[in-house]
C-alpha cells in the first residue's frame, strides 16, 4: 500500500474509531435518560412531549441543504493539500448559510406553532411547548455545522466529546427539572440546554483549534476572498444531497402511512420493535460512512489511479465488520428481541432478521458508494442512486404491503435498495474504476456464513437461558470467525501489519485491535507452514 493510502486509512480509521466511541456512549446515555424521563413524567406526559419535539425534528431537515457534508469534503480536500485559509473561508461560508436557514425555519416554527400543533399533532392544547422549541433549531443547525468541521479536518475526537456533551447536559438538566415538578417544560428546556451547550463549547473549541493548525501552516496561500463562489460551490454541491435527505427523509413516515392502511396494529408493534434494533448496525455503518467521505476527498481528483483502489480497500475492510455483524443480528434475533422486550413480540424476530438482510449488500458498495460519491464531487450520482430506491419503494411497497403485510414491505425495502447499489456499482466500475475485490469479497461472505453454521448448531442443540445463549453464542461466533477469516487470506500478514500500524495511533483502539491481530498474524504463520 502506498505511503499516501496508509496515510489516509489511518486517519479514515481513527476518525470512525472515534465518531463509533462517540455514538455509542452517546446513545447509551440518552436511552437511560430517555427511560427516566419517561418513568418520571408518566406515559401520558412522556407522548405529549415526544409530540411536542416532532415539529422542530422535521423542520430541521429543511435547515441543512447539504452543508454539513459540503464542509466535510471541502475543508478535507483543502486541508490535504496545504490550503487550510481556504479551508477555513468555505467553514465560514457554511456557518453564513447554516445560521440564516436556522434562523428563518426557526421563526417558522414560532409564528406558526399553533397551526403545526393543531393540524399536524392534533393537539393544540401543545402550542406552547412547540413554539419554545423554536430555539432548539437554530442551535441544533449550528451544532451539526461544528461537527461537521471537525469531521473535515480529522479531529473527530472532538466531535465524538460534543456528542456525548449535548448527551449528558441534556439527560442532566432533564431528569433535574422533571424531579423538581417542571414536567414537560423541564424537559424541553433540557433539550435546548442540551445543544446550547454542546454548541457553545463547540465554537469555542473550533475557534481554538484552527488558531492552532494556522500557526503551523506554512504554505504561501492566496487570501482573496470571493464569497460568492464560495457559497455558489457549496450550494451547488449540497442542494442534491439536500433533495436525497428529503427523499430518504420521507421515507420513514411513508411506511408508516401504508402499515396504518394493510397492517393491524399487533405487526405493527412487532415491526418497530424490530426496527429499533437496527440502531446496533446504525451504530458501526454512520461512522463509517462518515469518515469515508474525507478519505474520498482527499484523493480529489476522479483521474487519480489511487481512487479505485482505495475503494477497494474501503469496501473490504467496511464488509469484514458489517458482514459477519449482521449475520450475528440474523442468528439472534430472538435472543435479542426476547432479553429487552420479552417473548409476546412473537413476530420482532423475524422482522428484524429480514431487515438485517439489507446490509448484506455491503460487500456490493451499500455503505461506501454514497461516501464515494460525495467525495469526489458527484453528488447528482448520490441523488440518482437516492431517486432509484425511492420511486421503487413507493411505487412497489402498497402492492406487496396489501398481500404480504409488514413482510412485503421489508421485501419492498430491499429490493429498493439492491436495485439503487446495483446502479451506483455498475456506475462507479464503468466510469470511475472503481474496483470491488469481488474474489475477497466472496471470501468474507464464506468466513462468515462458515462461523454461523456452528453458532445455530449450538443455539438449536442447547438449552440455556437466553442471556448465556447470547453471550456464548456471539463469544463462539467471533471466535470461528477471526480464525477463519486468515485461514482465507482475507487479510494477509502485511495488512495485519499495516493495521498493527494504524491502531497504535488511537490508544483506545490498540487495546481493543492488539490481541485479536496477534492471534490473527499466528494463524497466518500456522497456515503457511
Amino acid at each position: 500500500m502506498e505511503k499516501q493510502l496508509i496515510k489516509i486509512a489511518e486517519d479514515s480509521t481513527r476518525s470512525g474509531f472515534y465518531l463509533f466511541l462517540g455514538q455509542v456512549l452517546s446513545t447509551i446515555i440518552l436511552a437511560v435518560s430517555s427511560i427516566l424521563v419517561a418513568r418520571f413524567l408518566g406515559p401520558t406526559l412522556y407522548g405529549q412531549y415526544t409530540l411536542a419535539l416532532v415539529t422542530p425534528q422535521l423542520l430541521f431537515l429543511f435547515t441543512d441543504l447539504g452543508i454539513s457534508q459540503g464542509i466535510i469534503k471541502f475543508t478535507a480536500s483543502l486541508h490535504v493539500r496545504g490550503k487550510l485559509k481556504h479551508a477555513i473561508k468555505v467553514v465560514k461560508y457554511g456557518f453564513i448559510i447554516r445560521l440564516s436557514t436556522g434562523i428563518i425555519i426557526s421563526a417558522l416554527n414560532f409564528i406558526f406553532a399553533d397551526s403545526f400543533a393543531t393540524i399536524l399533532l392534533q393537539r393544540p392544547e401543545l402550542t406552547f411547548y412547540v413554539r419554545i422549541t423554536s430555539i432548539s433549531i437554530l442551535f441544533q443547525a449550528i451544532y451539526s455545522t461544528v461537527n461537521s468541521t471537525f469531521v473535515g479536518l480529522d479531529k473527530t475526537e472532538y466531535n465524538a466529546f460534543l456528542t456525548n456533551l449535548q448527551a449528558a447536559s441534556k439527560a442532566l438538566i432533564s431528569i433535574v427539572l422533571v424531579v423538581l415538578g417542571f414536567g414537560i417544560y423541564g424537559a424541553i428546556i433540557g433539550h435546548i440546554i442540551g445543544y446550547v451547550t454542546a454548541t457553545a463549547s463547540g465554537m469555542l473549541l473550533l475557534m481554538v483549534i484552527l488558531r492552532r493548525l494556522l500557526q503551523h501552516e506554512s504554505r504561501v496561500i492566496d487570501n482573496s476572498d470571493n464569497s460568492k463562489s464560495g457559497i455558489k460551490n457549496l450550494l451547488q454541491y449540497g442542494l442534491p444531497l439536500y433533495l436525497s435527505i428529503l427523499l430518504t427523509g420521507f421515507v420513514p413516515l411513508y411506511q408508516n402511512i401504508i402499515l396504518a392502511f394493510f397492517a393491524n396494529d399487533i405487526d405493527i408493534g412487532n415491526y418497530r420493535a424490530a426496527i429499533n434494533f437496527t440502531t446496533l448496525l446504525t451504530m458501526f455503518s454512520i461512522p463509517i460512512t462518515t469518515a469515508l467521505l474525507p478519505a474520498f476527498s482527499k484523493l480529489n481528483s476522479t483521474r487519480d489511479s489511487k481512487l479505485g483502489t482505495f475503494f477497494e480497500l474501503a469496501n473490504r475492510y467496511t464488509s469484514i465488520v458489517v458482514i459477519p455483524l449482521t449475520l450475528v443480528m440474523i442468528i439472534f434475533s430472538k435472543e435479542i428481541v426476547e432479553l429487552i422486550y420479552g417473548s409476546n413480540y412473537t413476530s420482532a424476530p423475524i422482522f428484524l432478521a429480514m431487515y438485517c438482510l439489507v446490509y448484506l449488500l455491503t460487500g456490493f458498495g451499500y455503505l461506501t458508494l454514497i461516501s464515494f460519491y460525495n467525495g469526489i464531487g458527484k453528488t447528482k450520482l448520490t441523488l440518482q442512486m437516492n431517486l432509484i430506491s425511492f420511486l421503487i419503494f413507493t411505487v412497489f411497497s402498497p402492492v406487496f404491503t396489501s398481500i404480504y403485510k409488514v413482510l412485503g414491505l421489508i421485501a419492498t425495502f430491499i429490493m429498493a435498495n439492491i436495485a439503487s447499489t446495483s446502479y451506483g456499482a455498475y456506475i462507479a466500475k464503468e466510469k470511475f474504476k472503481a474496483e470491488f475485490g469481488l474474489r475477497t469479497i466472496t471470501k468474507i461472505y464464506i468466513a462468515s456464513f462458515i462461523s454461523a453454521i456452528p453458532t445455530v448448531a449450538m443455539l438449536r442443540l442447547i438449552c440455556l437461558p437466553v442471556l448465556i445463549r447470547l453471550i456464548s453464542g456471539l463469544s463462539l461466533y467471533l471466535v470461528i470467525y477471526i480464525t477463519v477469516a486468515p485461514i482465507l487470506h482475507i487479510v494477509t500478514k502485511t495488512e495485519t501489519k499495516n493495521i498493527t500500524g494504524i491502531a497504535q495511533k488511537v490508544p483506545l483502539m490498540k487495546i481493543v485491535m492488539n490481541p485479536l491481530l496477534k492471534y490473527q498474524q499466528k494463524i497466518l504463520k500456522l497456515s503457511e507452514n
